[in-house]
């Protein structure tokens, strides 16, 4: 049983970012021939300390669309500002159709929100929120107004330390 077993893989090394699959879609091209098929995925990947990011990849299989869409949301990632495994305040946002409300928790509550909502804050490493969806039911569209609702948060703490707002916490 050396190492000539096929099954022998050594040690995995753990991965730098966690990934959900939100959304695996089989898309169709009208032809002259036919039909050409491709796939479509949308992938929400995060290291669950405040890096979070969403990408979207096509290709003609499965594992290359979701090649190209890990490749995409590292593209894509942004740091998220969390006070105490929650958000710092309530945010209202909109982003085309898809409108999210993100509210802090107190310690214990856990995640709860929906579907891509709730993928975007678990990879974020957020512990503690309450989140409601509204408008589209489009996962794609949700997960990115969640993203940019969470970046929000770290463009107002970067402003308030360049204008010396924030002193010691």
């Amino acid at each position: 049983m050396g190492r000539d077993n096929k099954n022998f893989r050594g040690k995995r090394e753990k991965p730098e970012y966690d990934q959900k699959l939100l959304d695996l879609a089989r898309v169709t091209r009208v032809v002259k021939g036919g039909r050409r098929f491709r796939f479509r995925a949308t992938l929400v990947i995060g290291n669950r300390k405040g890096k979070v990011g969403v990408g979207v990849g096509k290709g003609t299989d499965v594992s290359d669309a979701i090649n190209k869409a890990f490749a995409d949301g590292k593209k894509n990632m942004i740091t998220v500002s969390m006070h105490k495994n929650t958000i710092p305040h309530d945010i209202r946002f909109k982003l085309g159709s898809a409108k999210i409300i993100l509210k802090p928790a107190s310690a214990g509550r856990g995640i709860i929100a929906g579907g891509a909502v709730r993928a975007v804050v678990d990879l974020a490493g957020i512990k503690d929120i309450v989140s409601k969806s509204l408008g589209t039911a489009n996962k794609l569209n949700v997960a990115r107004a969640a993203v940019a609702a969470l970046a929000t948060f770290e463009n107002v703490r970067n402003r308030k330390a360049r204008t010396g707002e924030i002193t010691n916490e």
